[in-house]
């Protein structure tokens, strides 16, 4: 599962404003042909990002290369069930990433198209946040 090393607090607050608006940073293709774009904001739990990896990396039969640009470095905490109020905030359970509309999650590279059409639809079935699919264009007059 993908998390900080060395995080600088152990905790955050929630801060839901940062999910408004249009990504301004990754939007657009840099490594590979195919990539996988959010159209709407919200959180991605590191286990989500991890199953749309290994459903991408499967339907591709481990060919081709892909890079995941999204990172979970937002701790999210919970109190255990059944517990009182008060006595300060939960531990730490489980990371997520930001990710606002626009930005590109997944990108690959080295498979046919109509393949990486397909892993990048499994992987969309694993995320919460809709998303499309972009290609990268070649300029060639």
């Amino acid at each position: 599962m993908l998390s900080p090393k060395k995080p600088r607090y152990r905790k955050q607050m929630k801060q839901l404003r940062h999910l408004r608006g249009v990504e301004t940073r990754g939007c657009t293709l840099e490594f590979g042909d195919y990539g996988l774009k959010a159209i709407e904001a919200g959180w991605i739990t590191n286990r989500q990002i991890e199953a749309a990896r290994v459903a991408m990396t499967r339907h591709a039969k481990r060919g081709g290369r892909v890079w995941i640009r999204i990172f979970p470095d937002k701790p999210l905490t919970s109190k255990p069930a059944e517990t009182r109020m008060g006595k300060g905030k939960g531990s730490p359970e489980k990371w997520v990433a930001e990710v606002r509309a626009g930005r590109i999650m997944y990108e690959i590279t080295g498979v046919s198209e109509k393949v990486a059409r397909a892993a990048l639809e499994r992987a969309a079935s694993k995320l919460p946040v809709k998303t499309r699919i972009v290609v990268r264009r070649s300029t060639i007059l």
